[in-house]
């Protein structure tokens, strides 16, 4: 739990979840207000964990390019259910 429960790592998952493999400027741009430090951050440490793969093209300039693992994709039915609990609480919702 202490490793999903990080700043922007559930929201970093969750776009992974959702539009598959992406290049690190996709997430940087699909990730909106999250800064590239903690973004690298979260991505060293969910790859560390054999959550994402990080796969690099050496070409010029590099392509890297994140996805989720086999253990990563066994989180896809929890976040699923977690979005639609929020959904349910928050989505129709007027917040006074």
């Amino acid at each position: 739990m202490s490793l999903l429960s990080g700043p922007w790592t559930m929201y970093i998952l969750w776009v992974l979840c959702n539009s598959g493999p992406n290049r690190f400027g996709a997430l940087k741009h699909l990730v909106g207000g999250i800064s590239t430090k903690v973004l690298t951050e979260r991505l060293r440490m969910l790859e560390t964990a054999e959550i994402i793969y990080r796969h690099y093209e050496p070409t010029v300039p590099p392509q890297v390019t994140y996805g989720l693992t086999e253990r990563g994709q066994e989180l896809i039915e929890i976040l699923n259910q977690l979005n639609a609990l929020a959904e349910r609480w928050y989505g129709g919702e007027k917040r006074e």
